[in-house]
């Protein structure tokens, strides 16, 4: 997902992290200027539906004009590589090797 708090804030004519955070505080969230940063930057840690909705009400915008989704940033795993995880998940390792945390917990060979 792409953040786009910058650019909503932009056609409001809003330019400054700070004026974000004094508005959101008006509308009830107080936002620590380490967490505005990470909004504002497009790179927020974490973000509560709860804070998402004071956003939306406080800047007069939608959930879709602050997050477009970005399929293609999404990896299409190989077929070699769907095997070799669900042979992981299956406690079967595919390529024979045997990763040292597994010693002692495979049945032996005999």
């Amino acid at each position: 997902m792409k953040w786009n708090l910058r650019l909503v804030a932009a056609k409001r004519d809003i330019w400054k992290a700070s004026e974000v955070q004094q508005i959101l505080a008006i509308h009830g969230l107080a936002i620590s200027s380490r967490k505005m940063s990470g909004l504002w930057s497009g790179h927020p840690v974490s973000l509560k539906l709860d804070d998402l909705d004071v956003i939306c009400v406080a800047l007069n915008c939608q959930i879709g004009d602050l997050l477009t989704p970005e399929p293609e940033k999404i990896l299409r795993l190989s077929q070699e590589e769907q095997t070799e995880r669900a042979s992981i998940r299956a406690g079967i390792p595919s390529t024979g090797a045997v990763p040292n945390h597994w010693d002692g917990c495979l049945p032996s060979a005999e």
